[in-house]
Order: C-alpha cells, then structure tokens, then sequence
C-alpha cells in the first residue's frame, strides 16, 4: 500500500507542536466518558483543550470527524502500519478517545505489527481498559487517567495520568510547562516504568 492512499484511508495524522511524535486525533465530543465528565466541574474533562482553540477550526474538526468515519473501513489497521513503520514514537488520541472493543483490537494490531515503534495511548475508557488489561501490546502504554484533578491515580493500573493545582503532583511531574509547552527531550508518556505521570493544569 502507497502511503498517499494510506492516509486517504485513515484520514491523516495529526502533528502537535507540543510533542515529538506524530499522533491521531479523533473528536473530543465524541468521547463516551470525557463528553460526560467535561459537564462535571473540577473534572480533567472539564475546559478540554480539545473543545476550544485550533481544535474549533472547521477544518481541524472536518479532519478529526473523518478519522473518526474511517474507523470503519476495514483496510484502516493496514493503512496505520503503512503510515507507522519507521516511527520511534506515536500517540494514539491527541484529541478524542478510544471509541469500543472493536476500536482498541484494532489499535493493538497495529502496535503488534510495528514492534519498533513505542506507543502511548491516554484514556478515561477504564471499564473498556479493565476487560483488556492483560491484552496490551508490549510497545504500547496505555495511561488510564483520574477523573478528577487532584484526585488520585486509578488503582487498578500499572500507568496511569493525574491532573494537579500547583505543587500536588502524583509521581513524575509532567515538565512540559517548564518547556515552553513541549516535551523536549522527555518521554515519560511512553515509559511504563513511570507509572503515573501527573500534569499541571492550564
């Protein structure tokens, strides 16, 4: 497969500048349980950064609502390792979650077929990440997130994320907001041996 037709079939790759990797981004106000929580204040849903700014653009949203549409299409996992192959790094869901079971198989074939690429996957899918936890590719760290900002990491996991006020973080503090916004030389996202990794809220 050309990796021009590949990209038709999957809708593009996102590129956000704060990171070092190419990601997928899908639309946050499809998400299952983050559209529920963004309603709850206090939540790390609510103000999603994924619901305001260049994520609002017409053409930003047309392209994370064709990714989501391409879920469907059944070459989907062949055109992801077309596009991954030769990748040091990928982030599943820059914006958007993991949509069903049907979507995570999915996503786990293509980490299986690109073994040398390391994956990262944050998500507040947790009853879908519990069914699947024993599943999870070894290039792949899936980061299940708490629901609430300061609140503590979800204790059924090996990785997981947390958002803090100021100086609460959990574990490793996320130093991007000491970076100009950026990871930088940083790759504790993709590290299971960090396990929880805490951001500062903005």
């Amino acid at each position: 497969m050309l990796k021009k037709d590949a990209l038709e079939i999957v809708g593009g790759l996102s590129k956000t500048s704060k990171m070092p990797a190419k990601s997928y981004g899908l639309p946050a106000a499809e998400c299952n349980v983050g559209r529920v929580l963004a309603e709850k204040e206090g939540s790390t849903c609510h103000g999603c950064y994924a619901l305001k700014g260049q994520y609002r653009f017409p053409n930003v949203v047309e392209a994370q609502y064709r990714r989501l549409e391409s879920l469907n299409d059944l070459r989907w996992v062949d055109a992801m390792v077309t596009l991954l192959k030769g990748e040091k790094y990928f982030r599943w869901h820059d914006a958007g979650d993991v949509r069903d079971q049907v979507h995570l198989d999915k996503i786990f074939q293509v980490c299986r077929r690109c073994p040398d690429t390391k994956f990262w996957m944050p998500t507040r899918e947790a009853a879908l990440m519990k069914r699947n936890r024993d599943c999870v590719p070894g290039n792949l760290t899936v980061r299940v997130s708490a629901a609430m900002i300061d609140g503590a990491p979800p204790k059924a996991f090996d990785n997981t994320s947390t958002v803090h006020y100021e100086e609460k973080a959990v574990g490793f503090s996320c130093p991007a907001v000491d970076q100009g916004g950026k990871c930088g030389e940083c790759r504790a996202c993709w590290d299971k041996r960090r396990r929880n990794v805490s951001y500062s809220y903005h």
